[in-house]
């Protein structure tokens, strides 16, 4: 089935109350727009047009050429919103998609079976409805005995025996698109707003002789829009439970779902558990048999089966198997730790490496640098990788000690094997197997506070 998506973000989006376009602010780690894109690529669809409105520079800003763009410079309604994208729809001859931009709650599963029942059925056009215990405000869809729809007639035209439908439109279509262009030829804004109504089409259809249908949405939330920052957080966190029940489904325990915050591109093995106040943000990839404790935050990283992460960030690391992390531990971009090492509280590691087996347990900072495997790192070790102008990298052999309060001034290279002594300050190299001192002769001068007073 060929399908192309016209997807609607032109609104100024005022109850945002914000200078971001309001389709580019985020639930539960993604943009609202990308939600809506997520579902429609979801039936394979040839291309996305994005019709916009101001935002348009800011929305090409973060998509780039993924997508194309048109641009509705007046705002006269949801016909003439498409009208905007005419241009990329010309000679075009499967089904269009048209889809509100602000539905982040839109699944791929809906769209794929509206898709789906629009061709098989033989339909022309075919709209997402959503049956709603309180209807009101929302333009209601009439049916006829078979079961097609004949009209949606706004709340405010609606007689008092079709206000009593509870299923109304939810704004997304399956439309033939030579039926669709044909359409857009004939709209027109016969309203008091003076605009043009996308669901004109449903008449103009019927009138023709062809057939409009209507798919229910199995979730009537999967209908809501997102117009302020109350109902940004309200979709944030049903979004955020459809990800935690997935995960859990999976074999993963997470103790309190509701205080835990996975983003949608999070994989997590088997018989992790994930304790309240974890946050998992972008492309994460956590092993199986790992325990996640309370206050960690990891974005676009890396953790191995069977390690523990406590209280930390990680942003852009990679941590192997069997290691523990924390607590108070900031692992920066660039940070490579293997299997079985330790990094303990108050470490900081930036654009380093760190071999398996190497204990860093506490109270150290190192950059730029590539340790070996098996070393013992003493507490308040320093790399010192910046001398104001640029930065140096410096390695750690294989079995090497280095002692409390080093300072490894880059670039340096400790061999294998290679002992330093505390409260030194390396400038260097160290042969392997050496023992490296650093530091004044320790002179005790007697009767120094009597002088000193005198």
């Amino acid at each position: 089935m060929d399908c192309i998506s016209v997807v609607l973000a032109a609104g100024e989006g005022t109850r945002m109350k914000s200078k971001k376009s309001k389709v580019l602010h985020e639930a539960a780690g993604l943009p609202i727009l990308e939600w809506v894109l997520r579902a429609v690529r979801a039936v394979d669809t040839k291309k996305n047009i994005l019709v916009l409105g101001r935002a348009i520079e800011e929305v090409k800003a973060v998509y780039g050429g993924g997508v194309l763009y048109a641009e509705q410079k007046e705002r006269l309604g949801s016909g003439h919103a498409v009208m905007s994208a005419r241009g990329h729809l010309e000679g075009f001859h499967g089904y269009t998609l048209i889809v509100a931009g602000d539905m982040p709650l839109l699944t791929g599963e809906t769209i794929t079976r509206l898709a789906e029942e629009t061709q098989q059925g033989g339909y022309d056009c075919m709209l997402l409805s959503a049956e709603l215990q309180n209807p009101f405000g929302y333009g209601r869809v009439i049916r006829n005995e078979a079961g097609d729809v004949t009209a949606i007639v706004e709340e405010k035209d609606a007689t008092e025996q079709q206000r009593l439908i509870a299923e109304v439109n939810a704004s997304c279509y399956c439309v033939k698109n030579d039926v669709l262009l044909k359409c857009l030829d004939r709209l027109e804004p016969k309203n008091a707003q003076n605009e043009y109504y996308l669901t004109d089409i449903v008449e103009l259809i019927n009138g023709d002789g062809g057939r409009v249908g209507a798919v229910t949405a199995a979730d009537y939330r999967e209908c809501m829009g997102v117009n302020d920052r109350a109902q940004l957080a309200e979709v944030s966190g049903i979004l955020r439970g459809r990800i935690n029940v997935a995960h859990m489904k999976n074999g993963v325990s997470i103790l309190d779902p509701q205080a835990t915050y996975i983003g949608p591109d999070v994989t997590i093995g088997q018989d992790t558990v994930v304790y309240p106040g974890v946050v998992l943000e972008g492309r994460c990839s956590i092993g199986g048999d790992a325990v996640l404790y309370p206050g960690s935050r990891i974005k676009d990283s890396t953790i191995g089966d069977k390690t523990t992460v406590q209280n930390s960030v990680m942003l852009d690391a990679k941590v192997g198997e069997g290691s523990t992390i924390g607590p108070y531990a900031y692992l920066r971009p660039g940070t490579e730790v293997g299997d079985h090492c330790r990094i303990g509280d108050f470490v900081e590691v930036k654009n380093s490496s760190i071999g398996d087996g190497t204990k860093v347990s506490h109270l150290t900072y190192i950059g730029d640098a590539d340790f070996g495997k098996d070393i013992n790192v003493g507490c308040g070790v320093v790399l010192v990788n910046y001398d104001g102008k640029g930065k140096y990298r410096s390695r750690v052999g294989d079995g090497a000690f280095i002692g409390c309060n080093t300072n490894l001034v880059s670039p340096v290279e400790v061999g294998e094997g290679a002992y330093i002594a505390a409260g030194a300050t390396i400038t260097e190299d160290v042969p392997p197997n050496s023992l490296a001192i650093a530091r004044a002769r320790q002179v005790n001068k007697t009767g120094w506070k009597d002088k000193r007073e005198k």
